[in-house]
């Protein structure tokens, strides 16, 4: 029955580009949440007032994310090629992938992790300065869990755009659902290839977003 209604459907194939894009995305999700956490800490102590204020690394951070998250994803990975040839060592496949899904992402990160750090109550970390506590101390005692609901719902919305990068990255040969879609459905207009590949990444998107507020609901002490 199956079979009838997606004739043109390799289910092996389908099985093995949906293990291509989780690979994409959790590998840079993972990373992109490190290096995100990183940056949006770096704008939010070296901002004007804050405990870190330095004008000059602040300007520095905000160029670099404001300049990554602004280039379009496809033109990223065209940008990207040498940098990926050089550490990879090819520009196909999935790894081949990961150097642009980091790279455009973790700026976008950044700024929800610097937004979720800004609305941290001011007295709860001046509270913990009054008492003597470290710079280490507030940061990963009073700021880091204070922002967890919010660190979490940014994260879960970088997932879900990760998701569709990956799928634009297969388009230019990184494997995936996206590769599948275009190369074996669009391509070869095979049109119920593009709507399985379609359903699958919207199922991955409905269960990332489902992780995210699970997470989200049950560290929110509001």
């Amino acid at each position: 029955m199956v079979n009838e209604i997606f004739p043109n459907v390799r289910w092996d194939r389908l099985w093995e580009a949906t293990q291509e894009t989780l690979y994409m995305s959790s590998i840079s999700v993972v990373l992109t949440a490190v290096i995100g956490i990183f940056l949006g800490l770096l704008l939010y102590l070296t901002a004007k007032g804050n405990m870190w204020e330095n004008r000059l690394i602040y300007s520095i951070t905000a160029a670099y994310v404001n300049i990554f998250r602004s280039i379009p994803f496809i033109i990223l990975i065209i940008l990207l090629i040498p940098l990926t040839k050089f550490i990879v060592g090819t520009m196909l496949g999935a790894s081949a992938a990961l150097p642009a899904l980091i790279i455009g992402a973790a700026p976008f990160y950044a700024r929800l992790v610097e937004i979720a750090l800004r609305e941290v109550d001011k007295g709860v970390i001046e509270a913990s300065q009054a008492m003597g506590a470290s710079n280490a101390t507030i940061i990963f005692k009073v700021l880091l869990p204070e922002a967890k609901p919010a660190l979490i719902s940014g994260i879960t919305v970088t997932a879900i755009a990760l998701v569709s990068y990956t799928a634009m990255a297969g388009v230019v040969g990184a494997g995936g659902l996206g590769d599948l879609a275009y190369l074996e459905g669009f391509q070869r207009t095979n049109t119920d290839v593009m709507v399985v590949a379609t359903i699958t990444i919207l199922l991955i998107v409905f269960v990332i977003q489902w992780i995210g507020d699970f997470f989200t609901n049950i560290t929110d002490k509001r």
